[in-house]
């Protein structure tokens, strides 16, 4: 009789929750809130509503594009935005 590993016969449920990214329409959740308060300060606050709206549309729009690529644009952008370069 062959010897079974120790943990032979078990396993252990992990919710898909804990291994997605957490997106907001499509977009990285700190992305969708930045673009939406950014949005909301041009429509509300300055009474620029197509402007605001215009905004929103494509900054969300690029923020899904990327997000499909990689969900975890935004973390490595601001990782590659606070590195120096190699040269500099």
């Amino acid at each position: 009789m062959p010897a079974q590993p120790i943990n032979a016969g078990f396993t252990i449920p992990v919710h898909r929750s804990l291994t997605e990214p957490i997106l907001m329409g499509g977009a990285p959740r700190s992305a969708a809130i930045l673009n939406g308060t950014f949005a909301a300060a041009l429509g509300l606050g300055l009474q620029l509503w197509v402007i605001g709206t215009l905004y929103w549309l494509i900054a969300h729009g690029i923020c899904v594009f990327a997000a499909k690529r990689d969900p975890q644009f935004l973390e490595v952008l601001i990782r590659h935005v606070r590195h120096k370069g190699y040269l500099a």
